[in-house]
């Protein structure tokens, strides 16, 4: 399996409608991958906070559009990072997009543990309730975004709902980059699960971002890691190595708790 996670900055003096065009522009440059991964919110930044309601747009709304295109005329599946919707009761979420390559809407993950204890996301926008998995071809995925990479407990639920590969878009700040390498690592050995985790380069609303996006395999091994800047993170792996690795060690049976 071919997965490519592209790893963009959020330049303040870019417009939203710009950046969907660049980056619809850059998946569709991936075509040939299986699975394409874009970072948490990009269309806004993920810590300026005071776009997101101005930003904010419908789960079908003007991204969903064009990143479905987009996914259509590369032939790929798309985890289209996330953006900020609202709802239609006004309520906003930290909402995720996976798509088909025939550019259908094949789910939807709206962020459960929300950033800023209190302030910023965590006061701005709903909580999601569904943990969401997707069965593609060749693995079927789990979802979760940023913040939820320091929750181990929705990945044990990933994992019970059938996950082997865990999907986490990020808009991860540099101060804390070893921490988004350990947990990334983490999650998979304790979940014997591929780690697919995209971030973001660049600097958002004065905050560094960690840039690193990793591709980590279930023993912990890190397949691929990007650099801090702008980067097309491409890489191969074979998703039976799942089913292996918790045959030959199966730690996961031995759970009680």
């Amino acid at each position: 399996m071919r997965a490519s996670l592209i790893q963009i900055a959020v330049d303040e003096g870019e417009s939203v409608e710009s950046r969907r065009r660049r980056v619809a522009s850059l998946v569709r440059d991936q075509a040939g991958a299986d699975l394409v991964v874009l970072p948490e919110l990009w269309t806004t930044g993920a810590f300026a906070f005071e776009e997101f309601a101005s930003e904010a747009e419908p789960l079908h709304g003007p991204t969903h559009e064009v990143m479905a295109k987009a996914a259509s005329d590369a032939g790929v599946w798309l985890h289209a990072g996330s953006i900020p919707e609202r709802a239609p009761d006004g309520t906003l979420y930290n909402a995720s997009l996976l798509f088909s390559p025939s550019g259908e809407q094949a789910a939807s993950y709206r962020k459960i543990h929300r950033f800023g204890f209190d302030k910023g996301e965590a006061v701005l926008m709903g909580r999601g309730e569904d943990l969401v998995t997707v069965r593609l071809p060749e693995t079927t995925v789990g979802l979760a975004t940023c913040y939820d990479l320091r929750f181990p407990e929705l990945f044990r639920g990933l994992v019970d709902a059938g996950a082997e590969t865990l999907v986490i878009p990020a808009g991860w700040p540099e101060r804390r980059r070893a921490h988004w390498t350990l947990l990334a690592r983490a999650r998979a050995v304790e979940n014997q699960a591929f780690v697919l985790a995209c971030g973001t380069a660049g600097t958002h609303a004065r905050v560094p971002q960690a840039g690193h996006s990793i591709v980590v395999d279930p023993w912990g091994e890190v397949l691929a890691e990007a650099g801090a800047g702008e980067e097309v993170l491409t890489v191969e792996f074979d998703p039976g190595k799942v089913a292996v690795t918790r045959e030959q060690f199966p730690a996961l049976k031995d759970r009680v708790l």
